[in-house]
């Protein structure tokens, strides 16, 4: 377990590029072990794209500046070597892996990462039980561990899906992109749970977000406005309930004048 309070993440100056458009200009933050930082945005404003630019995602071309996960330089892996390093990422819409059964996805991944760390990999009894009682936290119905990852899934499963495999993987970093979109009150209540869990054992969060009750649940040390390609203010829950009050462009406005 990292240590509470150690330097986890540290983004420097980090430019980014999808096609022809240059997303993000000179991002540069910092997010210690056990942290959760909000990421607020504009629609467009490159809050996606950080995450899959750390994710190591080919559509999105670093063309300067660095990232490092405690003492591992992300924009030297490849993508499965950052995952194994401790980064995982959630999608907005997971994708569907018609024929690929989901218990066996996440224990191969699981696997994949105690390897990485020189650990014993997860027998299928063990591992079995342990996603159960995950599952059973989250309300996702053990029958879904048999089933393709996500195929027929509705959008809130796909969701509960994803806060499995998080919790299943113990990464250092999570980045959560919109994680509450599709999901019911209880599922809300399961990502609150599982966030307050995981922090509480070290992870760090990235979790980018539109919605203020999702940010107010969630209970942030920091929220972060990305706009222009950086980040262009840092503050509390306070600085959350400002965009929500006024609106990006308004806010914005508020400061600068």
């Amino acid at each position: 377990m990292a240590d509470q309070g150690a330097k986890l993440l540290e983004i420097r100056d980090l430019a980014v590029r999808a096609g022809e458009r240059l997303v993000l200009e000179s991002v540069s933050i910092e997010v210690d072990a056990g942290e959760v930082v909000a990421i607020m945005g504009a629609n467009g404003s490159g809050k996606s794209t950080l995450g899959f630019a750390l994710a190591g995602h080919p559509r999105y071309e670093v063309v300067g500046g660095e990232a490092r996960l405690g003492d591992v330089d992300l924009l030297a892996l490849a993508p499965q070597d950052r995952a194994r390093a401790g980064l995982f990422l959630s999608f907005q819409s997971p994708p569907d892996l018609p024929g690929v059964r989901n218990n066996l996805f996440m224990r191969t991944s699981l696997n994949s990462v105690l390897e990485a760390q020189d650990r014993e990999p997860v027998d299928a009894f063990d591992f079995l039980e342990r996603a159960k009682a995950i599952a059973a936290d989250i309300d996702l119905p053990a029958t879904f561990l048999n089933r393709p990852v996500n195929e027929g899934f509705s959008g809130g499963e796909r969701k509960r899906n994803e806060l499995l495999q998080l919790a299943m993987l113990a990464p250092k970093l999570a980045i959560l992109d919109e994680v509450d979109s599709g999901m019911d009150v209880d599922g809300l209540r399961a990502i609150v749970e599982t966030v307050d869990r995981m922090r509480a054992q070290g992870t760090a969060f990235l979790l980018i977000s539109h919605s203020l009750s999702m940010v107010e649940a969630v209970k942030p040390d920091r929220v972060a406005e990305l706009d222009g390609g950086r980040i262009a203010r840092t503050g509390s829950i306070e600085l959350a309930r400002e965009i929500a009050r006024t609106g990006f462009a308004r806010a914005r406005e508020s400061v600068e004048g």
